[in-house]
């Protein structure tokens, strides 16, 4: 049956992606919607070449750009209302969710309740919302299939075993930029050396999360959601080669591990597909040139992001709502080159303890709690109610 696909963040590293696996097997799948933010002149391209019929950009001056050049046969919408449009397109079937930041929430619920099958690359969909989104995607039965490599590995190690015979997951993380640095190095690390991932080439915000570990931790946290598993059954270790994506440790005492060359196509292509596996251009693994594979307990003193991240995964509630919208802002800030890298941990520290939690909450309640987060990590002030 002809997949009909709609790609939110079709821009991005993980968009353009599954465009590449798209255009492997045309006979598969069709484009029918596509969303991204300000990358116009990429968009125009995306759209000559895959054709879908309803395009959104995140405002309207690039929604406009794209319009001019795609003509009347393409409708082009803009901001939220043109993401939950696109992610819940009547012509389409499958959803590619690969935006990233909290953004990609709403409009990934908008394709669940619509029946969409979901191919999940946000993470902040479930590290925010995980209680609402898994209820949501159970009640309309629809499957919720992870895109990340991490998860991908652990979904394809699970397939066919009993739960019951977990001992724990294990994610692997390759240590970012600065695996090799000693806490007292990162004080003067900068932005151009952060963004210097040695395995992985993804956009500046995951790449950055992926130096602090937060990214590891927003995993840890969608591995609770996704698997129903305890946080103490989910381990981290450090894997600089990052050819085990990750491995699952049964109560026998055996280990199930998912290898590959770190290239995210296959992941993607898996999701989409599945059950079945397609041929893909891929450079394959050579066991006799790679000859050594490393692991290193996870550090949380190296790494206090991840132990924030345990911490509000467990805490649950509207905290990992908080720790994700802190993140963002402290992330951008550094970006913008306004703070240190050290400073990030210390933003999302400081709004976490100031958050007067919400157990079970709304999805109004987490929005609240999000914008409260963002205001809060910007001016450090406490706004009043």
């Amino acid at each position: 049956m002809l997949e009909k696909v709609a790609i939110l963040g079709s821009t991005g590293s993980i968009g353009t992606s599954t465009l590449a696996v798209i255009k492997e097997h045309p006979e598969q799948f069709e484009v029918v919607a596509l969303a991204a933010g300000n990358n116009a002149k990429l968009m125009i391209q995306q759209v000559k070449e895959f054709q879908p019929r309803l395009v959104s950009m995140a405002t309207r001056e690039a929604a406009e750009a794209v319009k001019r050049e795609v003509g009347d046969e393409v409708r082009v919408l803009w901001g939220d209302e043109g993401l939950k449009e696109v992610a819940a397109s009547p012509d389409s079937t499958y959803l590619v969710s690969a935006l990233v930041g909290s953004k990609g929430l709403v409009p990934t619920l908008e394709a669940i309740r619509a029946g969409k099958k979901i191919g999940l690359a946000n993470k902040e969909t479930l590290v925010t919302a995980g209680h609402i989104v898994t209820a949501e995607a159970k009640k309309h039965q629809v499957p919720l299939l992870p895109i990340d490599s991490e998860h991908s590995a652990l979904f394809q190690c699970l397939h066919g075993e009993r739960m019951d015979d977990v001992e724990r997951v294990i994610i692997t993380a390759s240590g970012g930029a600065f695996r090799d640095w000693s806490r007292e190095e990162l004080v003067n690390a900068t932005v151009e050396q952060a963004l210097n991932h040695p395995n992985w080439a993804m956009g500046n915000k995951i790449t950055i999360d992926s130096a602090t570990m937060m990214n590891k931790g927003f995993e840890v946290i969608e591995a609770h959601w996704l698997f129903d598993f305890p946080y103490e059954k989910i381990d981290v270790v450090l894997h600089p080669q990052s050819v085990i994506h990750s491995m699952v440790e049964f109560q026998d005492g055996a280990v199930m591990a998912q290898l590959g060359t770190p290239d995210m196509r296959v992941p993607i292509q898996y999701a989409l597909t599945y059950p079945k596996r397609m041929q893909l251009t891929t450079k394959r693994l050579d066991f006799v040139q790679l000859s050594r594979l490393d692991f290193k307990a996870m550090d949380f003193k190296r790494y206090p992001c991840l132990k924030m991240a345990y911490d509000a995964g467990k805490a649950g509630g509207t905290v990992p709502a908080v720790l994700n919208a802190a993140n963002e802002v402290a992330v951008q800030t550094f970006l913008q080159g306004k703070c240190t890298f050290l400073a990030i941990e210390e933003i999302i520290e400081r709004t976490l303890e100031a958050h007067q939690a919400v157990s079970n909450p709304s999805l109004e309640e987490i929005e609240e709690a999000d914008r409260w987060a963002r205001r809060f990590a910007q001016d450090g002030l406490v706004p009043s109610a």
